[in-house]
């Protein structure tokens, strides 16, 4: 307890700080270029790491990813490393315009499959070694399959995860919804276009609910509700200084069942007009990986 406490006040510091980037001011040389990767076959994982198991009540399935925005990325030396005490490499907008502090989607970047999310000098990471990687994860947009009077159908859900943020609006995917303030961890929206009427409506999944992935939960916890997901890169990223070429990392994020919702009829198959509810949207683990 007294760790997640610590570990809490630690990211407020870095997280509660309006309008400003903690990406470091260099230029030019060889670039770090940070790309995701959407990995339905990835191992499903809990909140510390482990396997997860699917509760018999609930159903679950991988979605379709469309894009995905994050509002932190950090490098760890090792383990023990605490939240903010590794290489802060950048850090998303933030307001308060709603209120208390948030991340300004207004201000978000964006990234399908394999396109580039963010780009920075290698010198701005400096020496050393680092086996570990943080993203606090902020917005996802995707598709799922659903049933609905008896027509197998698809809709498109954005997804925020992140840990408060402060939306003036956001097109799902044809339709636009006005918010002009702060929403928490687990706001949604869904969108279907079923026989040519479409639909729009949107919730909130319980606090607490969206899982995020920390292998490192006993040594270096990260405070609740955040969505800083942490992973452990293939091989421990060595940074001499003397590097001359680009070096792009891959995050690979698992979607395995990461959509998943309160099974009314417990047949594994998501029926929102027959009771379903949507229980949990958390990446459900992350790797890292570099060329």
């Amino acid at each position: 307890m007294r760790l997640t406490i610590l570990a809490f006040i630690i990211f407020c510091s870095y997280a509660c700080k309006k309008e400003e980037s903690t990406t470091p001011e260099v230029v030019g040389g060889p670039q770090l270029i940070f790309k995701f990767k959407f990995d339905s076959t990835q191992a499903r994982l809990n909140n510390l790491g482990a396997p997860s198991v699917i509760p018999s009540n609930h159903g679950a399935q991988s979605p379709m990813m469309q894009g995905m925005s994050a509002h932190y990325i950090e490098f760890a030396a090792d383990s023990l490393t605490w939240l903010g005490a590794g290489k802060i490499l950048y850090r998303a907008q933030e307001t308060t315009a709603g209120g208390s502090n948030a991340i300004d989607f207004s201000q978000a970047k964006v990234a399908a499959n394999g396109e580039v999310f963010f780009t920075t000098p290698i010198a701005s990471l400096g020496t050393g070694t680092f086996k570990w990687i943080r993203v606090s994860l902020a917005y996802q947009n995707y598709d799922i399959k659903y049933l609905a009077s008896g027509l197998n159908l698809t809709g498109r859900v954005a997804s925020f995860i992140g840990y408060n943020t402060y939306i003036t609006s956001h097109k799902v995917k044809d339709s636009t919804l006005i918010v002009n303030g702060n929403r928490a961890q687990g706001y949604w929206a869904f969108e279907t276009n079923a026989l040519g009427f479409g639909f729009v409506n949107s919730g909130q999944a319980p606090a607490g609910a969206t899982t995020v992935p920390n292998p490192l939960a006993a040594t270096s916890p990260v405070p609740a509700g955040s969505c800083v997901v942490t992973g452990k890169l293939d091989n421990p990223l060595i940074i001499t200084g003397a590097e001359t070429n680009d070096i792009v990392v891959t995050i690979s994020l698992s979607t395995n069942k990461s959509f998943e919702w309160k099974d009314a009829a417990m047949n594994n198959t998501f029926e929102p007009l027959n009771g379903d509810t949507v229980i949990d949207m958390g990446i459900r683990g992350l790797k890292a990986s570099y060329q």
